[in-house]
């Protein structure tokens, strides 16, 4: 199995599936002598932790990290970083009724067309798991990056929208309740809906958006290594994505080039950041924002019809701990994978400069 990379000199590598011993990663390239807050990594992984409220999956793991090279006096050393979080609650029994058989819109069957075997509990390499991974690096990634801030949070889930610009948001009222939405009744309206989806034994989809701030000028290459490029990849790689849009996205195709074009100040910034933050596949030091479109969870507890794989149709029913909406505990994936992105390009950057 190839591509479990992710990064050009700030990269990644994860490893360990959803119900084996452990899952874990190797970053690689991380400077030297960046003080690590050990406190801070893990409380990037309690908030995407399972069991963490009443609207997502009851699997209940400590998801606690354990470092076992590239720090040391707790400082980076420049040399790679090795981590593994342990599987303690897994319950594989609930998944031997899928072993001879596919779920809808999940990994089993292009699974076991491409490697000929697979591993059903819980979805083996394919479970959002691994996810965990990410977000140790990312954690990593955003104290690197300590002068961009990075924030997420959930702006839609189902037909509920919020509209409120993020410039007008609290983003210190995103951990203020279990849905990661800045807006307080737009919240308890989201939080409500997810508990009747719950109960139904279905799943529905959402949207989170992330603005990234403070970042520097010149950001991203203008060919094939584009920023916006790098980010829509690293978005897309996270399990159920199925969108990806920055600044304007698809709603810039209703403007005109008079409305849309964002006009300079004297200083360099825009006077508006349609283009959101990134012009010509470079960083314009204007805000990043975009939206990451997250579909329902495949996994739905009401019998459904599938096939085995002798082609044959089969009743089953989805068994298991599972999250009805998977968008409150995939905010800190999103900005885990941004910090991963913004982090790469910053030391490209260097290697240009100092080459230069």
């Amino acid at each position: 199995m190839a591509g479990n990379s992710f990064g050009t000199l700030f990269k990644l590598s994860t490893f360990g599936e959803s119900h084996g011993v452990a899952i874990g990663g190797v970053l690689d390239g991380c400077p030297s002598g960046i003080e690590v807050d050990f406190d801070a990594i893990q409380n990037e992984l309690n908030r995407r932790k399972p069991g963490q409220s009443a609207i997502v999956t009851q699997r209940k793991e400590p998801d606690t990290v354990e470092f076992y090279s590239g720090i040391f006096e707790g400082k980076t050393t420049g040399t790679p970083i090795g981590f593994a979080i342990h599987n303690t609650n897994q319950k594989s029994h609930d998944y031997t009724h899928i072993k001879d058989s596919y779920r809808p819109s999940h990994a089993d069957y292009v699974y076991d067309q491409k490697y000929g075997f697979r591993d059903y509990r819980g979805g083996g390499r394919s479970s959002a798991r691994e996810t965990a991974s990410r977000v140790v690096a990312g954690a990593l990634a955003k104290q690197f990056l300590s002068g961009m801030k990075i924030n997420a949070y959930v702006s839609q889930v189902g037909n509920m929208k919020m509209e409120t610009p993020y410039q007008d948001l609290d983003f210190s009222q995103i951990e203020a309740n279990p849905v990661r939405c800045p807006d307080p009744k737009m919240a308890a309206e989201m939080e409500a809906y997810i508990k009747e989806i719950r109960k139904e034994g279905d799943t529905v989809g959402g949207v989170i958006s992330c603005v990234i701030q403070n970042v520097p000028i010149g950001l991203g290459e203008p060919a094939f290594d584009k920023l916006h490029a790098e980010l829509g990849k690293a978005m897309l790689s996270i399990n159920a994505v199925k969108g990806f849009e920055y600044g304007s996205g698809f709603d810039g195709v209703a403007m005109k080039g008079s409305e849309h074009n964002d006009q300079f100040n004297q200083d360099g910034t825009t006077k508006t950041n349609n283009s959101g933050g990134i012009q010509g596949g470079i960083s314009n030091g204007m805000d990043i924002y975009f939206n990451v479109a997250f579909k329902p969870v495949a996994t739905i507890i009401q019998p459904y019809q599938t096939i085995d794989r002798e082609g044959n149709f089969v009743q089953t029913k989805g068994k298991g701990r599972h999250d009805p909406c998977v968008v409150p505990r995939a905010v800190p994936i999103v900005e885990a994978m941004a910090a991963l992105v913004m982090a790469d390009f910053t030391l490209l950057n260097r290697t240009i400069k100092a080459n230069s």
